[in-house]
């Protein structure tokens, strides 16, 4: 027989044990039951795309990253990324869809970078998007931290802030500053500040040949510290100077104000005014989420607003906003520091476990469960009574349910609780009450412990 090669899994690949993909996969569909409160269509574009169509847009770094080969005639790349695919679905379809038009997606992505702890080759992305057809309003761009607020919240996480800004501020500041002709690069300067610190960033522009007093006046304003109040009253002091930065402001406005009326509290938003998000499409709006204990970890949410989202595929102006949650990262980083809520990874509910032979009534038993809205399996194996309950045990299943010929001439069910040891005989349906309260206070705990 020949050697068997050794299992391996390839670098930047994520693969779960079974429990934390139980916990993995409960993120995901609390993340699916937000964005469908909100009024989302769930959306699943494929995996593979015409090359000439996925890299209408790419470029530089993000071309060098692609997964890319020929299959016959046909020249492929594997998705980077949820975004380019939906302006293709959109530009597609936009005939037959009904705008604005509100979408989330969940799905794989692939990048070709350097493997790394906590970046990925292969990763979940959690994107939603509002595409308007010709405009789209503002209040959209003030509905989008509600939705933030509202995962993270629920998620179990409470100490975050939503840092929003506007690059028609930024944009309207450069020419102010002097600094104009070379925004992209500027932005791409500017959007480092957290990561080099202001003294790299001015050395870094100056290589762009921009003025140093002015580079160091602009820093220091963009790093002012105070309220979102503050920061629109220092920047409405400078109206008339451009027309441009009196857009961006006005927007910034109007978005923060309508943000406590979508649940926001102040305490978990600000204006910062070094936000810039280097994508090059993002016209106005934009948002950044950091959990303020643990600011190394960098932004978990991100996103803005961009004017044409298909602009490569159709002459059609469709504007929109969204963002994406790197959600494959965000729950490395959640497990890795142990921050993930253990009770929370059983696979069933419930463990049936016929004391006899016969497995009728344990299916009947089982069956009825199930209708209630109760996961559960059966025990089938001819295996020792500790084997069965260590079993339910090493999965972490919070019940079992024991069918023996006394249960089974009564017509009730014994039900032991698995977290407290207490064992109790039942009704089939006052069985089923005492596990759905049980759950019912299981489930309004959160995934996440208290951050």
């Amino acid at each position: 027989m020949a050697n068997i090669t050794e299992p391996r899994t390839l670098s930047g690949f994520m693969e779960l044990l079974p429990d934390r993909q139980v916990i993995f996969n409960k993120i995901r569909r609390k993340l699916e039951d937000i964005y469908s409160l909100y009024g989302f269509y769930p959306l699943d574009t494929p995996v593979l795309e015409y090359s000439e169509v996925l890299l209408a847009k790419a470029g530089g770094e993000t071309e060098k990253q692609i997964y890319r080969f020929n299959k016959g005639d046909t020249d492929l790349s594997m998705r980077f990324d949820l975004t380019v695919p939906l302006a293709k679905y959109v530009a597609k379809n936009a005939g037959e869809l009904t705008f604005p038009f509100k979408r989330y997606q969940i799905g794989k992505v692939y990048r070709g970078e350097r493997a790394q702890k906590g970046r990925f080759r292969e990763f979940y992305q959690s994107d939603i998007d509002i595409i308007g057809d010709g405009e789209l309003s503002l209040v959209n761009d003030a509905e989008i931290p509600g939705i933030i607020y509202r995962i993270f919240t629920e998620l179990g996480i409470t100490d975050f802030t939503i840092r929003v800004n506007n690059r028609k501020v930024l944009g309207g500041l450069f020419g102010l500053f002097g600094l104009g002709g070379n925004e992209a690069e500027v932005l791409r300067i500017i959007d480092k500040i957290e990561k080099i610190g202001g003294e790299a960033v001015k050395e870094e522009l100056s290589t762009l040949g921009i003025d140093m007093k002015a580079a160091e006046e602009l820093l220091e304003l963009l790093t002012r510290k105070c309220t979102s109040r503050e920061t629109i009253e220092t920047l409405r002091g400078m109206s008339g100077k451009s027309e441009l930065l009196d857009e961006g402001v006005n927007e910034l406005a109007i978005v923060t104000e309508y943000l406590t009326g979508f649940g926001v509290p102040e305490k978990n938003f600000r204006i910062d005014l070094t936000i810039a998000r280097g994508l090059d499409y993002y016209t106005g709006t934009v948002y950044e989420t950091m959990i303020n204990s643990h600011p190394e970890i960098g932004s978990v949410c991100s996103g803005g607003r961009y004017e044409n989202l298909a602009g490569f595929y159709t002459n059609r102006k469709l504007p929109g906003v969204g963002i994406s949650i790197g959600l494959t990262r965000l729950f490395y980083v959640l497990n890795e520091n142990g921050w993930l809520s253990e009770d929370r990874k059983y696979p069933s509910e419930v463990l049936v476990i016929p004391m006899g032979d016969d497995f009728s009534r344990a299916i009947e038993v089982s069956e009825f469960l199930r209708g209630q809205g109760i996961s559960s399996q059966i025990y089938y194996e001819k295996k020792k009574f500790k084997a069965r309950i260590g079993y339910a045990d090493k999965l972490s299943i919070p019940f079992c349910i024991f069918i023996g010929e006394d249960e089974i001439k009564e017509g009730n069910v014994s039900l032991k609780n698995m977290t407290d040891g207490v064992q109790e005989k039942y009704s089939l349906e006052d069985c089923a009450n005492v596990i759905k309260k049980v759950l019912a206070d299981d489930n309004a705990r959160s995934l996440v412990k208290s951050l």
